[in-house]
């Protein structure tokens, strides 16, 4: 019998789930693909139920597997990579959540963290963890579950609840309850994880006062989980690699040596250095964390995080009605001379870095009677190169600046916004032809898991890519960029960079 050649990525993202099949040379060839619904019960509350998030992984590898028409046989392994963060707390005995998940980008625990640093711990946090406190971490949602749901902390405290990031959550259905396990990006991304010792931490524990009982166990980036259970697909298949969305994407770029580094581009956008095998200490906003583990070997990185980039195109879709479709946007932009003025700062869940301000909000700067719905379009574009301007900059603080700067996710499709970068950063910008990057990462680790590439992949080509350098001028690169500062003072409240 053939040995099977095929990798599924599982790549479950903040707005939508998507199963990705990857021949043997590490090329995409098939692509299924679902949208599902957020909830906003209150103002900066966001949360998706994880039903949703378990029924639609299912169904696209699934469609996967009927639309290629190969059968388990054909597949060595299913890697995993999902939105990072996001927080789910399950009983441990049937597997079902006890609340929706609370995503990323919520800012209910605003309050607890402030109260936190008033305390004076953030110090202890970024030593043990790489991170600051904010919302946008797990540990603080993690404690709210365990604070508002009844019973909900004596259940975990007696070991029947299990707390898990979407990877986890997955894994466990994935494998019938057998393997309650993260990797060590996800772990290092909730606030209680010892990116030096590569262990749960004892002080983050007592700090957010969370049971060690809820924790999966932490295991390498490239390693073999357990099995799929037969029911789902046929026959077991071989779980094998696990990494957040933004590690993930670092990996299918290859950057694999210190200096090298990505910018990914979807819901939100997330710049990644990597920084070796020694801790980071990065830039003041900019966070330490782990890039990736194989074999029990940590690869670190240097991070910042804009929480809002092609959201802000999807809220003027489907909120404002100004587009019928996101792509929509590349046209509107091209069909202007200069923005007019006009600026978006898609504050709508705060900011992060380099500001991390969970309590600014969006606004909108410069509106004209000739402003129109391309201003608008226009302006939420070049807020994603601001804002990486912002990151860029202080990353050249610390000496970690790249030379170039590689994309992917959806938003680059976009070749003016790709050139937008370049003009604003004074950077090349380099986009490949696969745009999955994030999946094919998932994949990369899947197959390092089963034996099926080395770890440092050789004998993969790299895939072909369109490169765009800066054209713009300095003083025309100033004035916008002053725009954009005015408007980022404003939505602080008068204190910016």
């Amino acid at each position: 019998m053939a040995e099977p050649r095929y990798v599924i990525a599982i790549d479950q993202g903040t707005t939508s789930t998507r199963a990705v099949l990857f021949d043997q040379s590490a090329a995409p060839i098939a692509v299924a693909q679902t949208e599902y619904p957020q909830y906003h019960p209150q103002p900066g509350w966001v949360e998706q139920d994880p039903e949703d998030i378990w029924r639609d992984t299912v169904a696209m590898v699934r469609a996967i597997l009927a639309q290629t028409g190969l059968t388990t046989r054909d597949i060595a392994a299913i890697g995993i990579t999902n939105q990072r963060e996001t927080t789910i707390l399950w009983d441990r005995a049937t597997g079902i959540a006890l609340h929706r998940a609370i995503v990323w980008q919520d800012r209910r625990t605003a309050d607890a963290c402030a109260a936190l640093k008033a305390a004076g711990h953030e110090d202890l946090v970024r030593a043990r963890t790489g991170l600051l406190l904010d919302p946008y971490f797990s540990a603080t949602k993690l404690a709210w579950l365990l604070d508002h749901i009844p019973g909900a902390r004596k259940r975990a405290e007696a070991g029947d609840l299990a707390f898990g990031t979407v990877d986890s959550f997955l894994l466990w259905r994935l494998t019938g309850g057998k393997a309650h396990a993260t990797d060590a990006t996800n772990a290092s991304r909730t606030l209680l994880f010892d990116i030096r010792t590569q262990c749960w931490c004892p002080d983050m524990l007592a700090l957010f006062d969370i049971p060690e009982s809820l924790l999966p166990r932490v295991g390498d980036s490239n390693e073999l989980y357990s099995h799929a259970t037969p029911d789902l697909f046929g026959s077991a298949i071989p779980i094998a690699g696990i990494a957040g969305d933004q590690h993930a994407a670092l990996i299918g770029h290859a950057c694999l040596t210190p200096g090298s580094g990505k910018g990914t581009y979807g819901t939100g956008g997330f710049m990644l250095i990597n920084a070796g095998e020694s801790v980071p200490e990065p830039g003041d906003g900019l966070l330490a964390t782990v890039a990736y583990r194989f074999d029990g070997k940590a690869t670190y990185a240097v991070e910042g995080s804009i929480f809002v980039a092609g959201a802000a195109v999807k809220w003027l879709r489907d909120a404002l009605g100004i587009m019928d479709a996101a792509a929509e946007s590349e046209a509107l932009a091209r069909g202007l001379s200069d923005n007019g003025g006009v600026y978006l700062v898609p504050a709508f869940v705060g900011l992060g870095a380099p500001h991390w301000r969970p309590d600014a909000r969006g606004l909108i700067a410069g509106l004209t009677l000739d402003s129109g719905r391309a201003h608008l379009a226009r302006a939420a574009l070049e807020a994603v190169a601001y804002q990486t301007l912002d990151l860029i900059d202080v990353m050249a603080q610390g000496g970690a600046r790249p030379t170039a700067l590689c994309v992917d996710g959806g938003m680059v499709a976009n070749g003016w916004l790709c050139q937008f970068l370049a003009d604003m950063l004074e950077l090349p910008v380099v986009r490949p032809s696969v745009l999955e990057m994030t999946a094919r990462g998932a994949a990369l680790l899947g197959g390092i898991g089963v034996g099926l590439w080395d770890r440092n992949l050789a004998g993969l080509d790299t895939p072909d890519a369109d490169h765009f350098q800066p054209a713009m001028g300095a003083t025309e690169r100033q004035r916008l960029r002053a725009g954009w500062r005015d408007a980022i003072d404003r939505a602080l409240g008068g204190t910016s960079l």
